[in-house]
């Protein structure tokens, strides 16, 4: 069957609907989209900010906590323990469906008097300042984190403990700027790597201990910069190295991004994983076009994915969860969501929900538990709200909510990007899609400046000891100037400070001092990922080398001396300097 086409409603391009998509629409009952895949992902990504951190007054108790809601947003914010509890519910703002009054309008009310929880998070202990986070224990500025404990300035991180400056991880313990790697334990600077043991600065490696600058390793030890040596040898060549020392990081930092421009790299990193199209997809299967999934199946154009199945257009979400479409922030062990943020704890058959738990049967409903039949928080009988939810679905595509740009949202669309609490510049939308100060207000979404901080800084980045060892319990009391100064584009905080947990991470690790803040720190890990984007490109390999000449193939590949006819779809754009092979190339070489 041709796929059918349809010009998207934002950015005004061509985009197609697949047959299978059509079949999804079809077995969940809803229109096909107007928004193409990755407008349709920027937008959802608008509705999570996972860094930004306020202090306000909790609107039941009074005491001042920290939420991911700045004080700009009008809106009442509750600390965790007032929303959770019975001195209120979401029934107390309850509206009367009005037939006169757009619906996404009486939504929109709704939401904007509704209190908020001060962060997402659930089942926590002592993790005051991660937001979206779960389940997980004494983690520290990090988001995004499921069954995790000590994590620190981190993000999209699943069952690791003791862990700093890393993003895209899983299952590892003691380890320090990884990224897109897991199962490795007690190393640092690790890409893409997994099962390592005592290894640094390595590149697509698996199953290695004791390796050191090198790449496309796979069940090696004592390798230094992919030479074989003796355990002897190695031990030596190391300790020469002082990787305790800032002066020797800074300078293997840099020789590691040339080693990444000289290794060969498949076209997709795909483990245990069949029948899928997309990046860093893990023990999963029938995934298209999709980033960060892990365990699932059925998966079409999401991105952060755990343990779900027959989904589509989600992010972050699960585990537990199916038949989601248009999500974004949602689900623990739940099902049929439909166009619904920040809902989770067992709900079923919800849509354009917000912020409900444990809910059943609600349409346009927020700050909710644990409630069944309700619009717009009132409450209906099972025969009303079965009567009424056709009428309003109806009005929605009769009468849609039309924006400054004269978009159309009717039934089928997620949420306006309007209609989000948070800072444009603070939310993943702009990590991953940044757009200028001056577009995003022309747009009229909120942009939130850098507020004025008037830090006195005590320690200035060039006086911090270059070798941990000469660092003193004193540097806890310090304020350190980051080496940035603010003159960046990463939302610098111009100056931090060193937490006693990540003093004592650092002497464990032997490890030097870092000379950025966090947010600097954050935006430098996220410079060495991939976009959510896809390329169709031709593999790399021309025979005995890579088409720029860098690398020189060790084997002779299918193809012999001519060049690799496989072509495949890769988030690795055709301006990047990564030799890129296709699987078979890949394999001759590596495997």
């Amino acid at each position: 069957m041709t796929p059918q086409t349809e010009t998207c409603q934002n950015c005004k391009q061509v985009f197609e609907i697949t047959s299978d998509d059509e079949a999804f629409y079809k077995k969940i009952d809803v229109p096909a989209p107007t928004w193409c895949p990755e407008c349709r992902l920027r937008r959802r990504q608008a509705f999570r900010s996972e860094r930004a951190l306020y202090k306000r007054e909790c609107g039941l108790c009074h005491k001042i906590i920290i939420t991911g809601y700045p004080p700009e947003m009008l809106t009442p914010v509750y600390c965790e323990k007032c929303w959770w509890s019975d001195r209120w519910g979401g029934e107390d703002f309850a509206m009367e469906y009005n037939t006169n009054v757009s619906f996404w309008d009486q939504l929109k009310e709704l939401r904007a008097k509704t209190p908020r929880l001060s962060l997402n998070t659930s089942r926590n202990d002592n993790c005051p300042y991660a937001n979206y986070t779960w389940l997980s224990k004494n983690c520290y500025l990090t988001g995004s984190t499921l069954h995790s404990e000590s994590v620190m300035y981190s993000g999209n991180v699943d069952r690791s403990s003791f862990c700093l400056d890393s993003i895209a991880i899983g299952d590892s313990q003691f380890c320090y700027e990884n990224v897109e790697s897991e199962k490795n334990y007690k190393s640092t600077f690790l890409f893409r790597s997994q099962s390592c043991i005592d290894s640094h600065f390595l590149v697509d490696c698996r199953n290695c201990k004791d390796c050191f600058m090198s790449s496309n390793l796979r069940n090696k030890e004592y390798i230094f910069e992919n030479k074989q040596l003796t355990k002897t040898e190695y031990k030596n060549l190391i300790a020469q190295y002082r990787l305790e020392k800032y002066s020797v990081q800074d300078e293997l930092r840099k020789k590691f991004e040339s080693i990444k421009k000289a290794s060969v790299w498949k076209f997709t990193n795909l483990i245990k994983t069949t029948d899928s199209i997309g990046d860093n997809i893990v023990a999963s299967k029938n995934i298209y076009r999709s980033f960060d999934v892990r365990d699932s199946e059925n998966i079409r154009y999401s991105a952060r994915v755990l343990i779900t199945k027959d989904s589509m257009d989600i992010n972050n979400v699960g585990p537990g969860c199916e038949l989601f479409y248009e999500c974004m922030n949602a689900g623990l062990n739940d099902g049929r969501y439909k166009f619904c943020v920040d809902c989770w704890d067992g709900c079923f058959d919800i849509e354009y929900c917000d912020l409900c738990m444990g809910c059943q049967n609600t349409f346009g409903c927020v700050g909710l538990k644990k409630k069944r039949y309700y619009i717009l928080n009132k409450q209906y009988t099972k025969e009303e709200y079965e009567s009424l939810i056709p009428k309003i679905v109806e009005s929605m595509s009769v009468v849609p909510y039309i924006d400054s740009e004269k978009r159309e949202y009717r039934y089928g669309e997620f949420f306006p990007m309007k209609f989000s609490p948070y800072p444009h510049n603070t939310s993943l939308s702009q990590e991953h899609f940044p757009m200028s100060k001056n577009e995003t207000i022309e747009k009229g979404y909120f942009w939130k400046d850098q507020e004025t901080r008037n830090y006195v800084i005590s320690l200035d980045t060039i006086d911090i000891p270059d070798n941990i060892k000469d660092v003193s319990d004193s540097i806890l009391k310090e304020v350190i100037g980051c080496a940035h100064v603010g003159k960046c584009n990463e939302q610098c905080t111009t100056a931090f400070k060193i937490v006693e947990e990540e003093l004592a991470f650092y002497r464990r690790m032997n490890l030097p001092l870092p000379r950025l803040c966090p947010n600097c720190r954050h935006y430098e890990r996220l410079k060495q990922r991939n976009p959510l984007k896809l390329w169709h490109r031709k593999c790399q390999c021309v025979g005995k080398t890579s088409e720029n000449g860098v690398y020189a193939n060790t084997s002779r590949h299918q193809h012999g001396d001519s060049p690799c006819p496989n072509e495949f779809e890769t988030s690795y754009s055709p301006d990047r300097p990564e030799i890129v092979y296709c699987e078979q190339c890949y394999q001759a070489e590596v495997i």
